[in-house]
């Protein structure tokens, strides 16, 4: 029984046993059950509220741009929500990387990019946005003069799902359009200002107070690996090899194509403790491209993932400086791997021409990928080996690019060898030499790995979370949006980034005022300082979605209601409800394609 049904057969005995006690009235007035919610109220507040809604101007003037905030994202909702829609249906993306509907739960757990390790500081980011959303209609409708009927909580069993801020029906109506869209937008408006404060935190102080442990970040080990038989795993510092002082991600893979020994020691952190242990290499193959001349396809026999390359043309390997001495300046090789499958094919980096590039110019296809062998008088053996081809080059250069392209059905040639003359262009982001080219890792799109570690990339999401991955801050919060989904958007990144837990606290350290506190205080504190700016934009977004019974729905209604008043027509109310409705359906059967769209139509 996978962890969703465990939690739906909870709220479903739940949900009875909260109803068997409603029904035999031992529940108190303030508590209401309906099915598995329960809603909790109270008219304690009203006074305090009261007295903080004296500075009315004030509170009119923030909630006039917090309600043209509001204005701006539900437009912004309506148009992202229906083009994911469109993109859902036209093109559907993998459900296994999209994720099932349970991912809309902020639950950790359950929702499986929210880790239980950061269930604390996400509850404590949910009530601080809850409590300051409903707190601001609360605030509002006495500054608006609305009366509150009652306050409470939503609970979904016993998890928060929600407050509320009930205004009296008569007193809501009586107000001005105005006052009662102020009033709405409020929440949304407190939201923000939380987030802004949050983000703003993150980007100052915390900046300054933590850093990258200098190391290789073990995110974690490909079963079977070389690391993973010595023993490394996930959480674990590689500071050294054979050595060789080793300070980054970058370091290691270095210091691996420099090393030719095929048992190497490594020097493992954890804190301030350092281990050396031993490591047998062996070329695993870790990623490997479909399109690849030396994958597996149909009754073709091939390389596969996981697999490992013992040798190639006969030749021994275990190491990535052995393989490419043993392809040596040969452009097609054999692979042999450990269970004796073999595989021929042109070893190079496997690349996709651009259309508007200077090798699509000199006529190579557009429509498949193919291998480029050579770059003028260099060897290339992959994807890597590209840029420091055209290194010696400027552009306007002509070149001669050496290339095996395979037919349009995918087939592969050995000996069907294709040369283009090639004028080199301006790279448009860092100038120099420019082929035109997108490149798959490894050889010919086959990545190996002598030592099997996923890196992890720590100095990635520090960035993003303080603030220093993009100049732009509206990019910069959309960034620290995506951070516990990382892997989806970050191109080439495996990993997602929930916070400071247990298995990357070893790649940070503190220091500053944050380090009296010690590491794991400073860390919670940050860690709730992210989810709270994170769930309280989440809960703005989601608020601003222009369908009942959310804000933006409210907001919508009075908008349609103080433009259709000025038209010269009989049947305006008719008319608002149906742009209303109109609106809110489509807005429904946006949100059911994006949550049940991957499964149903994969």
């Amino acid at each position: 029984m996978n962890t969703l049904l465990w939690v739906l057969a909870g709220i479903l005995a739940y949900t009875f046993a909260a109803m068997a006690l409603r029904n035999r009235g031992y529940l108190p007035d303030s508590v209401r059950v309906s099915g598995p919610l329960m809603t909790v109220h109270t008219k304690r507040g009203r006074e305090f509220l009261t007295r903080l809604s004296r500075p009315k101007r004030f509170w009119r003037a923030v909630s006039n741009v917090g309600l043209g905030l509001a204005l701006v994202a539900m437009a912004g909702a309506f148009l992202m929500l229906v083009g994911q829609a469109f993109m859902i249906l036209e093109s559907p993306p993998d459900s296994a990387i999209a994720g099932g509907p349970q991912n809309v739960l902020v639950i950790p757990g359950v929702n499986e990019f929210l880790p239980l390790e950061v269930a604390p500081e996400i509850v404590i980011g949910l009530l601080v946005g809850l409590v300051v959303h409903e707190g601001g209609h609360g605030l509002l409708c006495r500054v608006e003069d609305i009366d509150i009927e009652s306050m409470g909580v939503v609970l979904l069993a016993f998890i928060p799902l929600g407050a509320f801020v009930q205004p009296d029906e008569e007193s809501a109506q009586a107000a001005s359009r105005g006052a009662r869209s102020r009033m709405f937008a409020a929440g949304v408006t407190n939201n923000i200002i939380v987030t802004i404060l949050a983000f703003g935190l993150l980007f100052g102080p915390v900046a300054g107070a933590i850093a990258v442990s200098p190391g290789a970040a073990v995110g974690g080990v490909y079963p079977g690996s070389a690391a993973d038989n010595a023993g490394i795993e996930t959480g674990d510092r590689i500071v050294a090899v054979e050595g060789v002082d080793v300070d980054s991600n970058a370091d290691l893979y270095a210091a691996l194509d420099d090393i030719e020994d095929r048992t190497i020691t490594v020097t493992l952190a954890d804190g301030d403790e350092r281990i050396e242990t031993s490591v047998e290499r062996s070329l695993l193959v870790t990623t490997l491209v479909a399109d690849s001349p030396f994958a597996a396809r149909g009754e073709r026999a091939g390389l596969s993932i996981n697999d490992t390359v013992t040798a190639v043309d006969g030749t021994d390997v275990r190491t990535e400086a052995e393989l490419r001495n043993a392809i040596g300046d040969d452009h097609v090789a054999t692979f042999e791997t450990d269970d004796g499958e073999t595989a021929t094919g042109p070893v190079g980096a496997l690349v996709a021409a651009t259309d508007d590039g200077p090798l699509a110019a000199a006529d190579a296809p557009t429509d498949r990928r193919f291998v480029v062998a050579e770059i003028g008088d260099a060897r290339v053996y992959d994807h890597r080996d590209v840029n420091r081809a055209l290194e010696p080059y400027d552009p306007g250069d002509t070149v001669e690019v050496e290339t095996y392209v395979p037919d349009e059905e995918g087939s592969w040639d050995e000996s069907d060898e294709e040369t283009f003359t090639v004028t080199l262009g301006e790279n448009p982001d860092r100038g120099g030499a420019f082929l035109g080219v997108s490149s798959a890792r490894g050889f010919s799109g086959v990545a190996v790995d002598s030592v099997g570690v996923r890196s992890y990339p720590a100095d990635t999401f520090l960035s993003v979370l303080t603030g220093g991955f993009v100049d732009s801050p509206f990019l910069g919060a959309f960034f620290l949006l995506v951070l516990p989904l990382f892997s989806l958007f970050g191109a080439g990144v495996d990993f997602n980034f929930a916070g400071f837990v247990s298995a990357n606290a070893n790649f940070y350290e503190v220091s500053g005022i944050l380090g009296v506190a010690g590491e794991p205080v400073a860390f919670l504190l940050v860690n709730v300082i992210f989810w709270t700016g994170w769930i309280n934009l989440n809960l703005a977004f989601f608020n601003c979605i222009p369908a009942f019974p959310l804000d933006g729905g409210h907001i919508l209604r009075a908008s349609t209601e103080a433009v259709v008043s000025r038209l010269p027509i009989e049947s305006k109310p008719q008319l608002t409800r149906a742009i209303t409705t109109s609106i809110g359906l489509t807005m429904l059967l946006a949100l059911l394609v994006m949550l049940f769209g991957p499964q149903l139509l994969t």
